[in-house]
This record gives C-alpha cells, sequence and structure tokens, in this order.
C-alpha cells in the first residue's frame, strides 16, 4: 500500500522571489540614503529602514509560515507591502519638503529608471554607484522600486487568495489528506477482496477439474481395479 499524499506545500522558497530581490535592493539603498541624508538626530532613519526591513522580512517570514498556514502568509506579504507604502511616503515627503522634484512618468530620467529597475534584481547594480548619485536621484530610483514592488506584490497576494479559495488552508488540506488515504485504503481492500475472489473461483475450478480426471482414471483402470 502506497503512503498518504503530504498535505504540507513546498514552502520557504522566498531567496528565489523576484519580488524579494527587488525589496532587498530597496533596503539596501534605503539604509544608505537615510544614513548619507538624513541628520543622524532625525527619527525619520529608523522609521525608514525598519519600513525596508518589514518589507523585506516578512515575505522570508510569509514564505516560511506558508506550509502551515496560507492565512499567516497572507497576513504577513499583505504587512510586507503596506511597510512598502509608508516607505515610499517618506521618499516623497523628503523631495517635496526640500523642494526637490519627483520625476514625472514620461520623463526621461523616468523612463530609463523603470527600464532599468525592471530589468536588475540584484543590490549590488545598484549600490556600485550609489556615492555618485543625488539624494534626488536615490530617491527616485526607490521610488520606482517601490512601485513595481508593490505591483509584483499584488499580483503575489492575489494568487494567495486563489489558491487559498481553491485549496482552503492547512485543516482543509489536512482533511483533504485524511480522506484521500483512506479512499486509498478503501480502494486496496476492495483491488485485494476481487483478487481473492478470483483466486477462490480458480482454485474451485481446479478441484473440479481434478475430481473429472480421478473419475476418468477410474475408469480407463476398469472395475476392481
Amino acid at each position: 500500500m502506497q503512503p498518504p499524499k503530504t498535505f504540507l506545500p513546498h514552502g520557504g522558497a522566498y531567496e528565489g522571489l523576484a519580488v524579494f530581490k527587488k525589496a532587498t535592493v530597496i533596503y539596501d539603498m534605503t539604509y544608505y540614503f537615510a544614513h548619507r541624508f538624513l541628520s543622524s538626530a532625525d527619527r525619520t532613519i529608523d522609521q525608514m529602514v525598519q519600513a525596508a526591513r518589514s518589507g523585506k522580512q516578512n515575505i522570508a517570514e510569509g514564505s516560511a509560515a506558508s506550509t502551515t498556514s496560507t492565512e499567516t502568509e497572507l497576513k504577513l506579504m499583505n504587512v510586507a507591502r503596506a511597510s512598502m507604502k509608508e516607505l515610499l511616503v517618506d521618499y516623497e515627503d523628503y523631495l517635496r519638503v526640500r523642494q526637490l522634484h519627483l520625476w514625472p512618468l514620461h520623463d526621461d530620467r523616468a523612463v530609463k529608471t523603470r527600464d532599468y529597475c525592471k530589468n536588475h534584481l540584484e543590490a549590488a547594480d545598484y549600490m556600485k554607484s550609489i556615492d555618485r548619485r543625488s539624494d534626488e536621484a536615490i530617491a527616485n530610483i526607490v521610488d520606482t522600486l517601490i512601485h513595481q514592488y508593490d505591483s509584483m506584490m499584488g499580483k503575489l497576494i492575489a494568487r494567495l487568495e486563489k489558491d487559498f479559495t481553491a485549496k482552503g488552508g492547512i485543516r482543509e488540506r489536512m482533511t483533504a489528506a485524511r480522506l484521500g488515504y483512506r479512499q486509498q485504503q478503501d480502494d486496496e481492500i476492495r483491488r485485494l477482496a476481487e483478487e481473492n475472489r478470483q483466486l477462490n473461483d480458480r482454485l474451485h475450478q481446479l478441484s473440479e477439474e481434478n475430481a473429472h480426471l480421478r473419475s476418468l482414471l477410474a475408469q480407463l483402470r476398469g472395475p476392481g481395479t
């Protein structure tokens, strides 16, 4: 009899998620930005770094939790997304109060930045030249990254919600696994019963053939033999 199929999904592989890589870029750039351009006494440093960290770490925690709780996974992914939206406001506030510019959607710089951010997911691609960029440029790059992150998270959360609706949470999967194993056992019992019936029929057939052969042998030997 085959062992029951596991009801636990394969979760925890967050490192390969494109959205996690993008979150790592945002965190690294934010850490640099906050400590370079903000006063050491400014509480916004901790707020921005923690928001960026939450947007990254909650993906890892949510992915790890996916093995046992889709509900927890969804909650943590939404926390990650909300944290990045908070960070986005901090960057836009920074630009506004300092009378710097948030690049318009169709500005050449914005277009080139969107294209670059779309095709580059490694933090090293951004950090290698970050010390040569102005605060306005870095803020706009991170702004672009956060918008792309938000779009990706929206799609990821929608897929998780769809899977949850179709497959249920851990309790539903456990019930399905139990029922599936019970069905597997019932099928095996029916198979063995049918095999036993066929063997009994064959045994009965062989018994009848043996009796017939004995009768023929007796006739050949004749009376008194």
